[in-house]
């Protein structure tokens, strides 16, 4: 089983168990072109599983004999209630928290299985291919658009907003519980924006959610 726990900015941890990651692929039209990727016409989803999770802050570990490994910084959403074929109001009230996630992605497998038209799982759901932050109350964040950056060796690398989201937070939890139940503790990963790239031995990653939440990891 792995160690992961949700916790809130403060430490204390959320009392709820950690269940499966929902990703959303494309979800920034940017990001799909610098990949020569179609955008697709409803969301593209996938799953990582439980095991995939680890503490952001822990330093970045992941598989070395298999390509390159890029990061994607994105929005992470921490579910509070049980949520099947939800309305947009009943997926907005079981929002918990929010908070920042790294979609490890081993990129040449994932281009690989790509052109053979295979899942992408063995590419995005490898152990410690999703380092989470700890998360805010939902309350933290009063309506409108919410704003998150990625800074590589102090260098700008990823600027990401909701509102350029192609599918936007409330409309895709609602739509992901028309497909499968979301139960509390679950995530949805909401994409990222433009930017990604390969992770380098030694870099240092400084993630921010609007002035909410800081975090910095570095890759082994």
């Amino acid at each position: 089983m792995p160690d992961y726990q949700h916790h809130w900015k403060d430490g204390t941890p959320v009392h709820l168990p950690l269940g499966k990651i929902v990703c959303i692929g494309r979800n920034y039209a940017e990001h799909a072109k610098e990949l020569n990727n179609p955008v697709p016409d409803e969301p593209l989803l996938f799953i990582k599983p439980a095991t995939s999770a680890v503490h952001i802050t822990r330093p970045l570990d992941f598989p070395r004999d298999k390509g390159e490994v890029h990061f994607e910084t994105e929005l992470a959403v921490l579910i509070g209630r049980p949520l099947t074929q939800a309305s947009a109001s009943e997926a907005e009230a079981a929002i918990l928290g929010y908070g920042l996630a790294l979609d490890l992605t081993l990129r040449d497998l994932q281009s690989n299985l790509k052109e053979k038209g295979q899942p992408w799982e063995r590419a995005k759901a490898f152990d410690g291919a999703c380092p989470l932050s700890p998360f805010v109350a939902a309350e933290k964040f009063a309506g409108g658009n919410i704003h998150f950056t990625l800074d590589i060796d102090g260098s700008r690398q990823q600027t990401g907003d909701t509102r350029d989201m192609l599918n936007p937070v409330i409309p895709l939890i609602a739509h992901i519980s028309s497909q499968f139940t979301l139960l509390p503790g679950d995530v949805v990963l909401t994409g990222t924006p433009r930017g990604v790239g390969p992770l380098n031995s030694g870099q240092t990653l400084s993630l921010e959610l609007e002035d909410l939440l800081f975090v910095e990891t570095k890759v082994v």
